[in-house]
């Protein structure tokens, strides 16, 4: 008689944290097959009014598309997104001029954070072997053997995995557990710049009150103001500012004082008691950058997202390098045939050079946004490279494009840049 061969265990892959890049792996995962658990130490947002948290609006680029088209994920998204194609600079003389992203065609996408995470939650759900469990706090991890421990309504849930996935944000806990173990290496950099967001309604006839299909800057050089807009008419401002000057507003006249100097159009749009009501009533919110290698420990656990790469948000990179983040470690699993050690093992080689890459080029554009902008030669330097790109389309490609409009891996993408920047520097010279 034949032997009957037994149906091969469906792996179970543990994923602690539910926000953008836990969500969109969670539907990756299911796709493969495997079973899948999200653990989120919060409450479902789907259900709540009012979300607590970071709500920077994102910028949807090239490489967070791809990855959501591979999954299907994308068009909620792509369609409600506002399409946004050149910064729209505010110098403090009040004659605003735009500088376009790239081709007239080229543009990025403005998109609300927590739509994006109740989107792709909706859509992990759909999956059968997809189980979302919220209010489930990490409090004890065992990656060597798969095992994690939540906190629920006050009860200890033991949890036993094939594969621990770390999605749990720049703060993750384990990170945190990755960095007991030797040769483990870390390193972080706050730097002296908060943030604070403030809301700019729409006008009394419901329209956006300024131009829609840009992202504005207030660039001042050492600190600087920006506004995306939102589906509802509104615009999502943040200001970027030194934290020991955050401090020296203490009262309504001080914030009324700094506008007034700073940005006194975008006072007058917002109207002095409300622009006092909202920079008191939001927080002050600190930026970091980390970096850290390997991301995987055996075949067990990998961290993903800004649990291994926290980047400041300048390049408009985050959303998109962790949602590719995603699409890189599937390709790899499909490379290795499942192999889970395999893969990971690869992904912490290959990712990582392209993760610490793109960490330095946000902060590099940070002095670009709050600074270079005012610059002339900056203008023409990116005149220059958008000339040579038409002649040379696939010999010199601008720094944003590849950075925000390919999928050239970044580590590429700078290793590039130092050559286009040799070839500008020549043309220059002769002529």
């Amino acid at each position: 008689m034949a032997a009957v061969s037994e149906k091969p265990k469906q792996k179970r892959i543990a994923i602690i944290g539910g926000g953008l890049v836990g969500s969109l792996n969670a539907i990756y995962f299911a796709k493969r097959g495997f079973k899948v658990d999200l653990y989120e130490s919060r409450k479902d947002p789907r259900s709540q009014e009012f979300v607590q948290g970071r709500s920077i609006n994102l910028a949807l680029s090239v490489r967070g598309i791809e990855s959501l088209k591979a999954v299907g994920a994308h068009g909620p998204m792509v369609e409600g997104g506002i399409p946004m194609y050149a910064r729209m600079i505010h110098p403090r003389n009040g004659k605003k001029y735009a500088i376009p992203y790239g081709k007239k065609d080229q543009c990025i996408l403005s998109v609300e954070r927590r739509k994006m995470n109740e989107h792709l939650l909706t859509v992990a759900e759909t999956y059968v072997n997809v189980d979302h469990h919220f209010e489930h706090k990490l409090v004890h991890t065992d990656l060597e053997n798969g095992r994690v421990t939540c906190s629920w309504d006050d009860t200890k849930v033991e949890i036993n995995a094939d594969l621990i996935v770390g999605c749990d944000g720049a703060y993750s806990t384990i990170r945190k557990e990755m960095m007991r173990k030797p040769r483990f290496d870390y390193s972080q950099t706050y730097i002296p710049h908060g943030y604070k967001e403030l809301r700019l309604r729409p006008t009394q006839d419901g329209q956006f009150a300024i131009e829609v299909n840009y992202l504005h800057i207030w660039p001042r050089n050492t600190f600087m103001l920006i506004a995306l807009p939102n589906q509802d008419r509104s615009f999502t401002c943040t200001l970027f500012f030194p934290f020991e000057q955050f401090d020296m507003l203490t009262n309504r006249e001080e914030v009324i004082k700094f506008f007034s100097r700073e940005f006194p159009d975008f006072k007058d749009l917002m109207g002095e008691e409300y622009l006092v009501e909202e920079f008191f009533k939001n927080p002050t919110g600190p930026m970091v950058s980390i970096k850290c290698k390997p991301y995987h420990v055996k075949d067990k656990a990998v961290i993903m997202g800004d649990a291994a790469h926290a980047m400041v948000p300048f390049y408009g990179q985050g959303m998109n390098c962790g949602f590719e983040d995603c699409l890189v470690l599937d390709g790899l699993v499909e490379k290795h045939n499942n192999n889970i050690g395999a893969a990971l093992a690869d992904y912490s080689r290959t990712r990582n050079p392209d993760a610490e890459a793109i960490c330095d080029l946000a902060m590099y554009n940070y002095i670009e946004m709050r600074s270079s902008v005012n610059s002339t030669l900056f203008l023409a330097k990116k005149k220059l490279y958008s000339f040579l790109n038409s002649l040379m389309p696939k010999t010199i490609i601008p720094l944003y494009t590849m950075v925000t409009f390919s999928r050239i891996p970044y580590h590429i993408v700078i290793e590039r840049d130092k050559f286009q920047e040799k070839v500008g520097k020549k043309i220059c010279e002769r002529n």
